[in-house]
Protein backbone atom coordinates (compact mmCIF):
# COMPACT_ATOMS: atom_id res chain seq x y z
CA UNK A 1 0.00 0.00 0.00
CA UNK A 2 1.51 3.30 -1.05
CA UNK A 3 -1.52 5.40 0.10
CA UNK A 4 0.52 6.34 3.63
CA UNK A 5 3.07 8.34 1.74
CA UNK A 6 3.39 11.74 3.83
CA UNK A 7 4.37 15.10 1.83
CA UNK A 8 7.05 15.36 3.90
CA UNK A 9 8.31 12.27 2.78
CA UNK A 10 7.70 13.46 -0.88
CA UNK A 11 9.36 16.86 0.06
CA UNK A 12 12.73 14.84 1.37
CA UNK A 13 12.38 12.84 -1.72
CA UNK A 14 12.37 15.81 -3.74
CA UNK A 15 15.53 17.79 -1.70
CA UNK A 16 17.51 14.71 -2.08
CA UNK A 17 16.40 14.14 -5.87
CA UNK A 18 17.49 17.61 -6.87
CA UNK A 19 20.79 18.12 -4.51
CA UNK A 20 21.71 14.70 -5.46
CA UNK A 21 23.56 14.71 -2.02
CA UNK A 22 22.31 13.45 0.99
CA UNK A 23 24.12 16.17 3.56
CA UNK A 24 23.12 18.88 1.37
CA UNK A 25 19.02 17.95 1.63
CA UNK A 26 19.20 17.40 4.83
CA UNK A 27 20.52 21.07 5.31
CA UNK A 28 18.15 22.25 3.00
CA UNK A 29 14.84 20.47 4.75
CA UNK A 30 16.76 21.67 7.83
CA UNK A 31 16.68 17.82 9.85
CA UNK A 32 19.72 15.36 10.46
CA UNK A 33 21.29 13.66 7.43
CA UNK A 34 20.48 10.09 9.38
CA UNK A 35 17.02 11.14 9.88
CA UNK A 36 16.52 12.34 6.32
CA UNK A 37 18.11 9.00 5.40
CA UNK A 38 16.12 6.99 7.67
CA UNK A 39 12.97 8.63 5.70
CA UNK A 40 14.08 7.87 2.69
CA UNK A 41 15.13 4.36 3.20
CA UNK A 42 11.57 4.11 4.76
CA UNK A 43 9.78 5.68 1.25
CA UNK A 44 11.66 3.21 -0.58
CA UNK A 45 10.19 0.05 1.59
CA UNK A 46 5.97 1.54 1.43
CA UNK A 47 7.36 1.91 -2.49
CA UNK A 48 8.85 -1.28 -3.20
CA UNK A 49 11.71 0.10 -5.17
CA UNK A 50 14.85 1.83 -4.55
CA UNK A 51 14.82 5.92 -5.51
CA UNK A 52 18.64 6.36 -5.43
CA UNK A 53 21.80 4.24 -6.52
CA UNK A 54 24.70 5.09 -3.43
CA UNK A 55 27.75 4.35 -3.17
CA UNK A 56 31.49 6.34 -3.57
CA UNK A 57 30.83 8.32 -6.35
CA UNK A 58 27.83 10.08 -5.22
CA UNK A 59 23.91 9.46 -5.30
CA UNK A 60 22.21 8.89 -8.63
CA UNK A 61 18.26 8.44 -9.32
CA UNK A 62 17.30 5.07 -10.06
CA UNK A 63 14.17 4.26 -12.90
CA UNK A 64 11.62 4.28 -10.01
CA UNK A 65 13.43 7.43 -8.84
CA UNK A 66 13.13 8.85 -12.04
CA UNK A 67 9.69 7.91 -12.34
CA UNK A 68 8.45 9.45 -9.46
CA UNK A 69 10.05 12.74 -9.69
CA UNK A 70 7.61 14.34 -11.24
CA UNK A 71 4.39 13.36 -9.68
CA UNK A 72 6.27 13.94 -6.28
CA UNK A 73 6.93 17.49 -7.61
CA UNK A 74 3.21 17.90 -8.69
CA UNK A 75 1.80 16.27 -5.47
CA UNK A 76 3.72 19.03 -3.70
CA UNK A 77 2.57 21.82 -6.23
CA UNK A 78 -0.89 21.40 -5.76
CA UNK A 79 -0.86 20.80 -1.68
CA UNK A 80 0.87 23.93 -1.72
CA UNK A 81 -1.83 25.93 -3.66
CA UNK A 82 -4.28 24.15 -1.62
CA UNK A 83 -2.86 24.93 1.34
CA UNK A 84 -2.23 28.32 0.30
CA UNK A 85 -6.46 29.44 -1.35
CA UNK A 86 -7.39 27.55 2.54
CA UNK A 87 -4.93 30.24 4.74
CA UNK A 88 -5.98 32.61 2.43
CA UNK A 89 -9.87 31.70 2.85
CA UNK A 90 -9.56 31.44 6.54
CA UNK A 91 -8.18 34.50 6.95
CA UNK A 92 -10.51 36.34 4.80
CA UNK A 93 -13.31 34.15 6.46
CA UNK A 94 -12.68 34.61 10.37
CA UNK A 95 -9.19 36.25 11.12
CA UNK A 96 -8.57 32.73 12.86
CA UNK A 97 -4.51 32.39 14.38
CA UNK A 98 -3.80 29.13 15.11
CA UNK A 99 -1.53 29.31 18.11
CA UNK A 100 0.86 25.70 18.68
CA UNK A 101 1.99 24.02 21.20
CA UNK A 102 3.92 20.67 21.89
CA UNK A 103 3.21 21.22 25.92
CA UNK A 104 0.79 23.68 27.53
CA UNK A 105 2.37 27.18 28.05
CA UNK A 106 1.52 27.54 31.54
CA UNK A 107 3.24 29.82 33.31
CA UNK A 108 1.07 32.07 35.49
CA UNK A 109 -1.47 32.89 32.97
CA UNK A 110 0.64 33.73 30.20
CA UNK A 111 -1.64 32.45 27.04
CA UNK A 112 -4.56 34.42 28.69
CA UNK A 113 -2.52 37.57 29.41
CA UNK A 114 -1.56 37.67 25.66
CA UNK A 115 -5.14 36.76 24.55
CA UNK A 116 -6.29 39.63 26.31
CA UNK A 117 -3.71 41.97 24.68
CA UNK A 118 -4.39 40.91 21.53
CA UNK A 119 -8.07 40.75 21.42
CA UNK A 120 -8.14 44.33 22.38
CA UNK A 121 -5.63 45.25 19.82
CA UNK A 122 -8.13 42.66 16.90
CA UNK A 123 -11.57 42.63 18.39
CA UNK A 124 -12.29 39.88 15.60
CA UNK A 125 -9.37 38.02 16.09
CA UNK A 126 -10.12 34.49 17.18
CA UNK A 127 -7.57 31.80 18.08
CA UNK A 128 -7.36 28.48 17.94
CA UNK A 129 -4.78 25.93 20.24
CA UNK A 130 -3.07 22.98 18.55
CA UNK A 131 -1.73 20.27 20.32
CA UNK A 132 1.28 19.43 18.23
CA UNK A 133 3.36 16.13 18.83
CA UNK A 134 7.12 16.79 20.00
CA UNK A 135 8.83 15.11 16.35
CA UNK A 136 8.14 18.77 15.27
CA UNK A 137 10.48 20.94 17.21
CA UNK A 138 8.35 24.20 15.31
CA UNK A 139 5.29 23.20 16.62
CA UNK A 140 3.55 23.37 13.28
CA UNK A 141 5.44 26.34 12.06
CA UNK A 142 7.97 24.53 9.49
CA UNK A 143 4.84 23.23 7.47
CA UNK A 144 2.24 26.16 8.06
CA UNK A 145 0.20 24.33 10.28
CA UNK A 146 0.19 27.17 13.12
CA UNK A 147 0.66 30.91 12.65
CA UNK A 148 2.59 31.44 15.87
CA UNK A 149 3.77 28.51 18.08
CA UNK A 150 5.05 28.04 21.83
CA UNK A 151 8.26 26.72 21.10
CA UNK A 152 11.30 25.96 22.93
CA UNK A 153 14.91 27.28 21.78
CA UNK A 154 17.59 26.70 20.18
CA UNK A 155 15.47 26.10 17.25
CA UNK A 156 15.57 24.45 14.04
CA UNK A 157 16.11 26.60 10.75
CA UNK A 158 16.61 29.43 12.99
CA UNK A 159 16.85 31.96 10.23
CA UNK A 160 12.97 31.08 8.53
CA UNK A 161 11.81 32.39 12.09
CA UNK A 162 11.49 35.17 14.80
CA UNK A 163 10.56 34.79 18.46
CA UNK A 164 9.71 36.55 21.93
CA UNK A 165 11.60 34.71 24.63
CA UNK A 166 8.52 34.17 27.13
CA UNK A 167 10.29 32.28 29.52
CA UNK A 168 13.76 31.81 30.90
CA UNK A 169 13.93 28.79 33.26
CA UNK A 170 16.42 26.58 35.34
CA UNK A 171 16.16 22.72 34.31
CA UNK A 172 15.53 20.08 36.80
CA UNK A 173 16.11 16.49 36.50
CA UNK A 174 13.90 14.06 36.66
CA UNK A 175 14.17 10.67 37.99
CA UNK A 176 12.29 7.64 39.24
CA UNK A 177 12.09 7.55 43.38
CA UNK A 178 13.60 4.14 43.41
CA UNK A 179 16.66 5.47 41.90
CA UNK A 180 19.59 5.90 43.81
CA UNK A 181 20.43 9.62 43.61
CA UNK A 182 16.51 10.11 44.10
CA UNK A 183 17.78 10.57 47.52
CA UNK A 184 19.71 13.55 47.65
CA UNK A 185 18.39 16.89 48.12
CA UNK A 186 19.74 18.41 44.95
CA UNK A 187 22.41 17.08 42.03
CA UNK A 188 25.16 18.78 39.94
CA UNK A 189 25.52 17.39 36.20
CA UNK A 190 28.68 15.65 36.51
CA UNK A 191 26.57 13.06 39.05
CA UNK A 192 24.57 12.50 35.82
CA UNK A 193 26.99 12.30 32.95
CA UNK A 194 26.69 8.15 32.91
CA UNK A 195 23.12 8.03 33.70
CA UNK A 196 20.99 6.88 30.75
CA UNK A 197 18.96 9.74 29.74
CA UNK A 198 15.64 10.15 27.65
CA UNK A 199 15.96 11.66 24.39
CA UNK A 200 13.65 13.44 22.31
CA UNK A 201 13.29 12.01 18.55
CA UNK A 202 15.58 12.37 16.04
CA UNK A 203 14.11 15.37 14.02
CA UNK A 204 17.34 17.26 14.36
CA UNK A 205 20.06 18.05 16.48
CA UNK A 206 19.43 21.85 17.84
CA UNK A 207 16.74 20.60 20.53
CA UNK A 208 17.38 17.12 21.06
CA UNK A 209 20.73 17.89 21.84
CA UNK A 210 19.99 20.90 24.19
CA UNK A 211 17.68 18.10 26.18
CA UNK A 212 20.78 16.24 26.64
CA UNK A 213 22.86 19.29 27.76
CA UNK A 214 24.93 18.16 25.25
CA UNK A 215 27.33 21.85 25.77
CA UNK A 216 27.64 21.04 29.26
CA UNK A 217 29.33 17.42 28.67
CA UNK A 218 32.39 18.22 28.10
CA UNK A 219 32.37 16.19 24.92
CA UNK A 220 31.29 13.58 27.22
CA UNK A 221 28.50 11.73 24.97
CA UNK A 222 24.82 11.06 26.63
CA UNK A 223 23.77 7.46 27.08
CA UNK A 224 20.54 7.20 25.43
CA UNK A 225 18.06 4.76 27.58
CA UNK A 226 14.53 5.45 25.84
CA UNK A 227 13.50 8.33 23.27
CA UNK A 228 9.85 9.32 23.85
CA UNK A 229 7.76 11.53 22.48
CA UNK A 230 5.37 13.09 24.80
CA UNK A 231 4.18 13.87 28.40
CA UNK A 232 2.74 10.27 28.92
CA UNK A 233 5.65 8.25 27.43
CA UNK A 234 7.99 10.27 29.68
CA UNK A 235 6.22 9.75 32.76
CA UNK A 236 6.05 5.89 31.85
CA UNK A 237 9.75 5.97 31.25
CA UNK A 238 10.77 7.27 34.26
CA UNK A 239 9.10 5.13 36.76
CA UNK A 240 10.12 2.33 34.67
CA UNK A 241 13.70 3.45 35.14
CA UNK A 242 14.33 3.75 31.96
CA UNK A 243 16.72 6.41 31.94
CA UNK A 244 16.62 10.42 33.29
CA UNK A 245 15.61 13.44 31.82
CA UNK A 246 15.93 17.26 32.31
CA UNK A 247 12.81 19.57 32.71
CA UNK A 248 12.18 22.77 32.41
CA UNK A 249 11.09 24.16 35.75
CA UNK A 250 7.87 24.94 34.08
CA UNK A 251 7.00 22.02 33.07
CA UNK A 252 7.57 20.31 36.59
CA UNK A 253 3.79 20.01 37.09
CA UNK A 254 3.31 17.58 34.06
CA UNK A 255 5.82 14.93 35.33
CA UNK A 256 5.74 15.47 39.15
CA UNK A 257 3.38 12.74 39.73
CA UNK A 258 3.77 9.29 41.99
CA UNK A 259 6.96 7.34 41.49
CA UNK A 260 8.54 10.46 39.95
CA UNK A 261 11.10 12.81 42.03
CA UNK A 262 12.37 16.07 40.77
CA UNK A 263 15.31 17.25 41.70
CA UNK A 264 17.21 20.82 41.69
CA UNK A 265 20.62 20.23 39.09
CA UNK A 266 23.61 22.78 38.94
CA UNK A 267 26.09 22.91 36.22
CA UNK A 268 23.20 23.16 33.25
CA UNK A 269 21.57 26.26 31.63
CA UNK A 270 18.67 27.44 31.37
CA UNK A 271 16.31 26.51 29.06
CA UNK A 272 14.11 29.20 26.90
CA UNK A 273 10.28 29.15 26.02
CA UNK A 274 9.94 31.41 23.52
CA UNK A 275 6.37 32.45 21.18
CA UNK A 276 7.74 32.01 17.26
CA UNK A 277 6.61 32.89 13.77
CA UNK A 278 7.94 32.56 10.41
CA UNK A 279 10.25 35.41 9.03
CA UNK A 280 8.17 35.94 6.06
CA UNK A 281 4.80 36.04 7.48
CA UNK A 282 3.70 39.46 6.72
CA UNK A 283 -0.34 39.37 8.68
CA UNK A 284 -0.52 42.51 10.86
CA UNK A 285 -2.31 39.75 13.30
CA UNK A 286 1.28 37.85 13.62
CA UNK A 287 2.79 41.03 15.07
CA UNK A 288 0.50 42.09 17.03
CA UNK A 289 0.37 38.81 18.94
CA UNK A 290 4.46 38.94 18.78
CA UNK A 291 3.91 42.03 20.89
CA UNK A 292 1.26 41.71 22.89
CA UNK A 293 3.98 38.84 24.15
CA UNK A 294 6.65 41.21 24.32
CA UNK A 295 4.22 43.44 26.67
CA UNK A 296 3.60 40.47 28.55
CA UNK A 297 6.79 39.81 29.50
CA UNK A 298 8.49 43.29 29.24
CA UNK A 299 8.26 43.85 33.41
CA UNK A 300 9.79 40.69 33.76
CA UNK A 301 13.18 41.56 31.46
Amino acid sequence: MTTDVHGRDLRYFVAVAEELHFTRAAERMYVSQPALSKQIRALERQLGAPLFDRDRQGVALTAAGKALLPHARAVLAAWGEGHEAVRRAREAADATLVIGMSTSPGRGGLLPAIRSRLTEAHPEARLTLRQVAWDDPTAGLADGTTDVAFVWLPLAGADRFRWVVVAAEPRLVALSEAHPLAARESLDFVDLLDEPFLALPDIGPELRDHWLALDCRGGRPPVIGAVIGGVDETYEALVGGLGICLVAKGNVPLLAREGVAIRPVSGVTPSRLALAWRADDPRPLVRSCARAAAEVVAPES
